[in-house]
């Protein structure tokens, strides 16, 4: 029998407190449709609290949506997104947000841990604009990224100053944000970092599907409704959409189960028998383990993923307990 308990943060089920919001949200009765509804206000409401922030909150399914539609609405089709070469909207979203943004482009940059490097992020934005590449018009960040790896607000300031004093707007992934403020961000620092549209992540922090698209600079939101709608992300239920961001960010529930995935990686790489790829500063952990190795792994039963960097990757999640990362380390030993 497989087992998926590290193959993803989004394998695991939903939190208590997520799903007693949503229980509770089929009890209010009839309401109004497509996010006008007192539980989606009062889920915005809390967003902009937790971020300590006046931005416009709208509720979607996936992050792939929210990223993609979040871009389109930055970026003019024959203009670019200057990301790492190794995001997840580089990579992982099979041209999303060319598809949304009708053939807007990707230029992929380098970086340690999937941290934007800033001297290529200065190189980037120097370049001439010329009719035979497309121009950046935006600039996307990850954090924590796809290495694990997380951006102080000292970091994130020296990449966005320079990307706003080119004109270029900044979109933020945060679809792993609550594993970056358990380990320290401040996450009321993003709307003073210049950035224009985060989008805040629920599934990967223990919630039913749901990520909440923040939008930092309001003039954006003027017709985000009708794109939403267009793209199949404005759902006539949408109060089960929102409803799981209240009782994540009511007590504290977000960053302490945040807390808890982070933990978790830190036990499984102090006993981990293969050398780490990466430092260990949120969920995952990236360990350089050869092929065959990885073959008897997957034979025992358990499932890890290879990444563009030849890592093999194990994510831990607001449900990972302490046994199963002991019974997950004793299987690597037999194998090392």
């Amino acid at each position: 029998m497989s087992r998926y308990d590290f193959a993803s943060d989004n394998t695991a089920g939903a939190t208590p407190e997520a799903m007693a919001v949503l229980l509770a949200a089929n009890d209010v009765g009839p309401t109004p449709g497509y996010g006008t509804d007192p539980v989606t206000s009062e889920a915005a409401n809390a967003v902009r609290a937790w971020l300590d922030a006046d931005a416009e909150v709208r509720f979607v399914a996936s992050g792939t949506a929210a990223n993609a539609i979040s871009l389109a609405t930055l970026c003019r089709p024959f203009e670019a997104v200057l990301a790492h070469e190794h995001a997840h909207i580089t990579t992982d979203e099979t041209g999303a947000p060319g598809y949304f943004g009708h053939g807007l482009g990707i230029i992929g940059l380098p970086g340690a841990s999937a941290k934007i490097d800033p001297v290529s992020l200065d190189f980037a934005l120097c370049r001439q604009d010329t009719p035979h590449k497309q121009s950046p018009a935006a600039l996307s960040l990850t954090n924590a990224t796809e290495y694990g790896g997380i951006y102080t607000e000292e970091e994130l300031t020296r990449l966005t100053t320079p990307a706003q004093t080119r004109g270029c707007a900044v979109h933020l992934d945060g679809a792993r944000l609550a594993n970056a403020v358990a380990a320290g961000f401040d996450q009321k620092a993003i709307a003073g970092a210049g950035v224009d549209i985060l989008v805040l992540g629920g599934t990967k922090a223990g919630m039913p599907p749901t990520e909440a698209v923040v939008i930092f600079n309001k003039p954006l939101a003027r017709r985000f409704d009708a794109r939403l709608k267009q793209s199949g992300q404005l759902p006539s239920k949408g109060r089960f959409y929102a409803a799981p961001f209240i009782g994540m960010l009511r007590d504290g529930a977000l960053e302490r189960h945040a807390a808890h995935a982070n933990a978790m990686a830190q036990r499984l790489a102090e006993g981990m028998s293969f050398d780490l790829k990466h430092p260990v500063q949120a969920n995952g952990v990236f360990v350089d383990m050869p092929q065959d190795a990885h073959d008897r792994l997957t034979a025992t039963g358990w499932v890890t993923y290879r990444g563009l960097d030849s890592s093999v990757r194990f994510m831990c999640s607001w449900a990972t307990k302490p046994e199963t990362v002991d019974q997950v380390l004793a299987a690597i030993a037999a194998i090392a």
